[in-house]
């Protein structure tokens, strides 16, 4: 049985990124933070309905919606005023999950076949202006797309027996029993709409109710009862919290039976205060949220790491992490791949702001970008060279010495290793 998806939509119009159809809603210039909050409330996916005129202005919306794919950590699918399969492979090259075809288009019902075959038909998702006319296309839908977007006011009943294909149906505003009773049809693979704008933040919320219905969704449902983890003379069970990007242990707290089905439940961590004797969510205050991206228990039951989402500080303090006092060390080399790279990168970026005489690094940054593209190349040709030596010594060197010259190229173009790994996640 597929899982029904809760999707979150956008509307891209005039450089500007809306989350209605009326275009009232004008999330641009906080859309990184919406971004983030679509994948820690737990919805399945975004979907983009973009409108343009022109080559240029496609080229303005392709762009953005690159940037919306990069930034979302659940998947993006995409409406585009779409003339040739140029423009099918532009999509997917903005790392579109979906591409949406309105079959009412005669050049996209004839190039639907080619697309499929080309780019997958988990690529291809296919919508129609008219439900009346869809029994003209279905057969071809059927072999070549995966998904059915539905449009405007169009309804599950009417699509239902038409098609196999999953439905994407909107919806407006209905009572939660209605929405349940619309997760629950069997030719519903998903909703939109502002039902689901609306209501963000309860997705895991309403995500329960549906397990509770044996309605399957993504939730969050415990391989491992509170019954079977272990509990301290207190009855409770010690949390360590997690970021989940960076593996940086932020807090440690503790769990009793409320606070553990509630984080199970909301999505977001929930502790039991021993010295307020209650249960609490992490942040209620603060607005310092943790979203659950992944418990585990121990080998002994005894413990839960949580690797979550932290918004703003962990600590009380207003340190990122609890664990700033040190106690003792000894130096040591950083093997952390991602941390020396981030480390490199660092010190590059502050000689550029603040130049060190004699700094080699300065020294590339004085004579510009065609002095880096330059080293860079010869560095690159210098691995081809190493490469054909059977010791692996002499490439690694190469490979260090390429990556520092392409690390100076990234500080000189405002590029951050974040950005390249969000990147590659998304290859």
């Amino acid at each position: 049985m597929m899982k029904k998806k809760f999707i979150v939509s956008i509307y891209i119009q005039n450089k500007r990124v809306y989350m209605d159809a009326e275009l009232k809603n004008d999330i641009t210039d906080c859309l990184y933070e919406k971004l983030r909050l679509f994948g820690d409330a737990n919805a399945d996916e975004v979907i983009a309905f973009t409108e343009a005129e022109g080559d240029a202005e496609k080229e303005e919306v392709l762009a953005l919606l690159k940037e919306i794919s990069n930034n979302c950590e659940i998947p993006v699918m995409a409406t585009f005023p779409i003339e040739r399969v140029e423009d099918v492979k532009k999509l997917v090259y903005a790392n579109c999950k979906k591409v949406i075809l309105n079959l009412s288009k005669t050049s996209n019902w004839e190039m639907l076949e080619e697309v499929s075959k080309r780019f997958g038909a988990d690529k291809i998702a296919v919508s129609i202006d008219d439900y009346s006319l869809f029994n003209i296309y279905r057969q071809q839908a059927e072999k070549y797309a995966t998904e059915f977007v539905a449009l405007k006011s169009m309804k599950p009943q009417d699509y239902e027996g038409l098609s196999s294909l999953p439905g994407i149906f909107p919806v407006a505003d209905v009572m939660l029993e209605k929405l349940l009773e619309l997760f629950g049809t069997e030719c519903v693979g998903g909703i939109y709409g502002n039902i689901i704008n609306a209501n963000i933040n309860q997705i895991n919320s309403i995500k329960a109710l549906c397990v509770e219905r044996d309605i399957e969704v993504n939730a969050l449902i415990p391989a491992i009862a509170w019954e079977d983890l272990k509990l301290n003379s207190d009855g409770l069970v010690p949390v360590i919290a997690q970021d989940y990007k960076t593996g940086e242990v932020l807090m440690m707290a503790y769990m009793n039976k409320e606070a553990y089905e509630n984080t199970l439940k909301t999505g977001k961590m929930n502790y039991y205060s021993r010295s307020r004797q209650k249960q609490w969510e992490k942040g209620e205050t603060s607005g310092h949220f943790q979203y659950v991206k992944s418990l585990y228990a121990d080998c002994d039951n005894d413990t839960i790491l949580a690797k979550i989402s932290q918004i703003g500080p962990a600590c009380h303090t207003g340190s990122q992490s609890c664990f700033f006092k040190e106690i003792a060390s000894k130096p040591y080399a950083e093997k952390n791949p991602l941390k020396v790279f981030e480390d490199v990168y660092g010190v590059i970026a502050d000689r550029k702001v603040n130049p060190k005489e004699g700094s080699y690094t300065n020294y590339l940054f004085d004579k510009g970008i065609d002095k880096i593209l330059k080293k860079l190349g010869e560095e690159a040709t210098e691995i081809v060279i190493a490469a054909k030596n059977p010791e692996a010594g002499e490439i690694k060197y190469e490979i260090s010495d390429f990556l520092y010259h392409m690390m100076v190229l990234m500080v000189e173009k405002d590029i951050t290793w974040e950005e390249i790994t969000s990147e590659l996640a998304q290859r």
